[in-house]
C-alpha cells in the first residue's frame, strides 16, 4: 500500500501552535528606548530602528512621516520600522525632535 502525505509525528504540525509573544504595552514617545540594528539585504544596507510601542496605525503614520522627510523607503513589519540605506544619523536626529529617546 503506498500513502501520500507527511506524518507529523516527530513535534512537527501544520499548525502555527508557537505564536510570537509580542508586546502589546503602549508607551509615550519619551518612554521608548529605541536601538539601531544595520544589514546587508542582496548588496543594499538596511536602516531598522525597535522596539516601538506604538499601535500599528500610529506607526504606519510615523513611518509615513519618517520617509516623507528623509526622501526614503521604508516598511514596518512587527514592532520595527526598516528602512532603505544606511540614514541612521538622520533618523536618529528627526526621531529625537519627534520625542523618542534612545539607549
Amino acid at each position: 500500500m503506498f500513502e501520500m502525505g507527511a506524518k507529523f509525528d516527530d513535534g512537527w504540525s501544520l499548525e502555527k501552535e508557537e505564536t510570537k509573544k509580542i508586546n502589546k504595552e503602549i508607551k509615550a514617545p519619551e518612554k521608548h528606548q529605541l536601538h539601531f540594528a544595520k544589514e546587508k539585504r542582496r548588496g543594499k544596507t538596511v536602516t531598522i530602528v525597535k522596539p516601538f510601542f506604538l499601535e500599528k496605525k500610529e506607526l504606519q503614520v510615523l513611518l509615513k512621516t519618517l520617509k516623507k522627510k528623509l526622501g526614503t523607503g521604508g516598511t514596518l513589519k512587527e514592532q520595527s520600522l526598516e528602512f532603505q540605506g544606511e540614514i541612521q544619523e538622520v533618523l536618529k536626529t528627526t526621531l529625537l525632535k519627534l520625542g523618542f529617546r534612545f539607549k
